[in-house]
């Protein structure tokens, strides 16, 4: 069984997932993501590292984190999520540079009850100043908490790479243009980008792709855009990759996001 339900109001989107057998592709957000685990273990690599999210669990993912996702056994797997766009989230906690989450799971009654109830009012489409409020009442409780710190900064090369990638998604990518701007052979360009990032370019063009097409089925509810503007095959290749990373078909999140 599989049920995933988005919605978005004030810039945050939330779901609310359950599922058993379901595996999330490796993946990175472009936003902030936290979320409680509700019922059961969610078990993921995030950096590399295995985590386990119990019953209660709270979750924070930074912006381009790359990890995976699946219940740990057969009781299957409950949980929501927020995710919020990195200049929302630190014009909320008054901050200009890029901040962190240092830990990937807390315990924390009161932080884990700020975002049930902003998870809980966006999803049942409360209005978007109740969901603003709450959404402070959250940021200051993790502000009050002390859970964030400086993030280290991307190199150079990793930098302009990711630049390159992201102006391209609409095409094939080419890994050697890539490599001739940055003066680095094929392999030694794809080793050093997977060990600073957690995948290879190519899974991080793809990745991009995807998070691009979704950007632009919310701003202009039309899917068919989103496979024209970034390169897809057709809906049905677009969907394959979207499921993969979201648990949904493109055309389900359409429904999800404008009430269809």
């Amino acid at each position: 069984m599989q049920s995933f339900t988005y919605k978005k109001t004030a810039g945050i989107t939330a779901l609310k997932a359950s599922f058993t057998d379901f595996k999330y592709k490796k993946h990175a957000h472009q936003e902030y993501a936290l979320g409680v685990t509700l019922k059961g273990i969610q078990h993921y690599y995030l950096d590399g590292n295995v985590q386990l999210s119990h019953e209660n669990g709270v979750m924070f993912f930074n912006p381009e984190q790359v990890h995976d996702g699946m219940a740990y056994n057969r009781e299957g797997l409950e949980y929501v999520m927020l995710y919020i766009d990195p200049a929302l989230f630190l014009e909320a906690i008054q901050k200009k540079d890029i901040v962190s989450f240092e830990k990937p799971i807390i315990y924390n009654n009161h932080i884990k009850q700020q975002i049930l109830k902003l998870s809980h009012a966006i999803l049942t489409e409360e209005n978007s100043a109740r969901c603003n409020e709450l959404f402070l009442h959250l940021t200051d409780c993790l502000v009050a908490q002390d859970v964030s710190s400086s993030m280290k900064m991307d190199s150079f090369i990793i930098k302009k790479a990711k630049e390159i990638i992201h102006s391209h998604v609409e095409n094939v990518l080419k890994i050697e243009d890539i490599c001739q701007e940055l003066q680095m052979t094929t392999f030694q360009f794809i080793r050093f980008f997977k060990k600073h990032t957690g995948i290879t370019p190519y899974q991080y063009f793809l990745n991009c792709k995807v998070e691009r097409a979704k950007s632009i089925i919310e701003q202009t509810g039309d899917i068919y855009v989103a496979v024209a503007q970034c390169g897809y095959v057709d809906l049905a290749h677009l969907n394959k990759q979207f499921k993969c990373i979201f648990g949904t078909t493109a055309f389900e999140y359409l429904s999800f996001i404008h009430n269809r």
